[in-house]
Parts: structure tokens; C-alpha cells; sequence
């Protein structure tokens, strides 16, 4: 999966000029999910979602998460984040999981973030959507599920990640 979260102050989604999802302070994330994924990056999306510290604490410094400011998630089925550039003039989209495994993605995505007691808004999966939003700072951050679920995968039991990196470095 790959998802793109912007820590808004406000973002709202329209389907025919009808407001589907808005939320005040919180995230708006847009969710692609490959033909590879399964529930374990669903789980690390959700997790990163509702644990990643990038909300302001009383110093002004990225030390809060979603969960301990209150804020809101709006999530939004976005497959063009998938989209190979690298040939030609027209994006290619081979590594977009089909409709009916995306959208049991997405859903498992918003499920969790509501079953953890966040506020989730979605977009309509599928639909033209019109999105709107006011970045906060801006601060905006990419996330791959199946990038991290594969370095952490490698990395030995009972070895930190950094360890494993200087040893791997050093062959």
C-alpha cells in the first residue's frame, strides 16, 4: 500500500457536489493499495496512521499523535498513487490491486482506524471525487507498507534494525 497523509486543518470530499467525508484537524490520507497486499499492510497503514508523532506538542515540536491531539482521519481511495511513469507518456497502472481486493483494503483500513476509536470520514471508493483541503504547516508524508514490511522481515530476531543495517553495510 502506499498512502500519502497531509496533516490538515480541514479537508472535505465531494462526490456530483455532494460532501461524502469532512473533517477538522486531522489527516487526510489517500490510499493506494497493490495487487500484493494483504492484511499485514493494511494493519501497518492503520498503525502508522494512529501512531505516527507529526502534530505539534506544547514546544512546537512533531511530538503528538492523531490519537493524543483527537484529530480526525479522512480516507480516500486514490489507485493513480500506483501509477508507473517511468515509459512513455501515459502512466501505467499493472501494480494497482483489482477493484474488489482494493476495496476490501481500504475498508480494512478505515475499519481499523475506527475500531482503535478514531473519528474516520471516507470518500466514495471509485467515484470521481473532489477533494479540498487546508495543509497544516504543510507537513506531508509518503508511506509504504510493503517496503517497511520487507526491511523488517530481514532484519534477525533479537537484532534492532540499526544493527542489522551496519552489519548488511559492512558485507
Amino acid at each position: 500500500m502506499k498512502a500519502v497523509i497531509q496533516r490538515v486543518t480541514r479537508a472535505s470530499v465531494e462526490v456530483n457536489g455532494e460532501v461524502v467525508g469532512r473533517i477538522d484537524a486531522g489527516l487526510l490520507v489517500l490510499l493506494g493499495v497493490e495487487k500484493e497486499d494483504n492484511d499485514a499492510d493494511a494493519e501497518y497503514i492503520a498503525d502508522k496512521l494512529t501512531e505516527l508523532r507529526i502534530f505539534s506538542d506544547a514546544n512546537g515540536k512533531m511530538n503528538r499523535s492523531i490519537v493524543d491531539i483527537g484529530g480526525k482521519l479522512l480516507i480516500v481511495s486514490q489507485f493513480t498513487l500506483l501509477g508507473d511513469t517511468t515509459k512513455g507518456r501515459r502512466p501505467g497502472f499493472d501494480r494497482a490491486a483489482p477493484p474488489e481486493h482494493a476495496l476490501a483494503l481500504y475498508e480494512r483500513v478505515v475499519a481499523i482506524g475506527r475500531n482503535r476509536g478514531m473519528h474516520v470520514e471516507t470518500g466514495r471508493f471509485g467515484a470521481h471525487m473532489r477533494v479540498s483541503l487546508e495543509n497544516d504547516g504543510p507537513v506531508t508524508f509518503l508511506l509504504e507498507s510493503r517496503a517497511e514490511i520487507s526491511r523488517k522481515s530481514q532484519v534477525p530476531p533479537g537484532e534492532s534494525e540499526e544493527a542489522h543495517r551496519e552489519d548488511t553495510e559492512k558485507s
